[in-house]
C-alpha cells in the first residue's frame, strides 16, 4: 500500500522538487503552502510522513510541529534554512524526528524519509508486545500505555524505547542509538539524543526512573534501578 507524505513548504521550486522524487519512488504526496493548510491537510487524510518548512506564512512550521504532535506520533521531518543548534534542539523537543537544514540534497532527505517510513525495529520482535515495570508497547499499532494509561510517544521516542526495553539491562552507547534509530547519515551530535532521551523520560512520569543514564557510557533500562 502506497504511503502518503505531506510536504508543507511554501517555495513552489523546492516543493516540486520534492514532490518529484517522492512520486518516482511510489509516494503518495500531498502539498500545503502554508501552516493553516497543513494542519487543514493533515486533518483530512491519512498521512505517513511530513515533511516540514519553518518559514511559513500564517502558521510557523514551529506552530504546526506543537499542534500535530498533541493527537498524532506521525514523524515529521523539519526543513529550515536555519542552522542554529538552539533550532535544532527545539525542534526535537517540539517532537520533530529529523532535521534537515537547507540546501539539502533531494536524495539525502528522500533517504532520511524512507528510513522513518519503512526501518521498523518492530520487525525484530518475537511478540506483539512488550512489557515490564507498568511500561507496555504494542507494536502492530505502535503505542505505549504507562499503567494502563495511553502516552504519546513520537516515532523516534518509540523506537528508542522499543529498543532500550528490547534490550532492558545492556548498557546501550549513544553511538549505537544512533546508528540503530537516525542511520549512518545521521547529522547531529549527543545532544539531539539526550534531548530525545529527556523528552521520553519526561512522558514516562515517575517510570522515567527505569532509563538510566550510565556515565561516558550510555544508556540502559534498569527494571531495579
Amino acid at each position: 500500500m502506497s504511503r502518503t507524505i505531506l510536504i508543507v513548504e511554501d517555495e513552489n521550486i523546492l516543493r516540486e522538487i520534492m514532490k518529484d522524487y517522492l512520486l518516482e519512488e511510489g509516494y503518495s504526496v500531498i502539498e500545503a503552502v502554508d501552516g493553516k493548510q497543513a494542519i487543514s491537510l493533515f486533518q483530512e487524510y491519512e498521512v505517513d510522513l511530513i515533511l516540514l518548512d519553518i518559514m511559513l506564512p500564517d502558521l510557523d512550521g514551529w506552530s504546526v510541529c506543537k499542534r500535530i504532535r498533541k493527537t498524532s506520533n506521525v514523524p515529521i521531518i523539519i526543513l529550515t534554512a536555519r542552522s542554529d543548534e538552539d533550532d535544532t534542539l527545539l525542534g526535537f523537543e517540539l517532537g520533530a524526528d529529523d532535521y534537515v537544514t537547507k540546501p539539502y540534497s533531494p536524495p539525502i532527505l528522500l533517504a532520511r524519509a524512507k528510513r522513518l517510513l519503512e526501518s521498523r525495529p518492530i520487525h525484530e520482535q518475537e511478540s506483539d508486545t512488550l512489557s515490564s515495570r507498568g511500561i507496555s508497547i504494542h507494536f502492530p499499532s505502535r503505542t505505549v500505555s504507562i499503567d494502563g494509561k495511553s502516552s504519546g510517544l513520537t516515532h523516534t521516542e518509540f523506537e528508542i524505547l522499543a529498543y532500550l526495553l528490547k534490550n532492558k539491562g545492556i548498557i546501550i552507547s549513544r553511538e549505537q542509538l544512533v546508528l540503530k534509530i537516525w542511520g549512518y547519515d545521521f547529522m547531529g551530535d549527543d545532544r539531539t539524543v539526550n534531548s530525545h532521551i529527556r523528552n521520553l523520560r519526561s512522558k514516562l512520569g515517575e517510570h522515567a526512573k527505569h532509563i538510566v543514564t550510565v556515565v561516558r557510557s550510555g544508556y540502559k533500562f534498569e527494571e531495579e534501578p
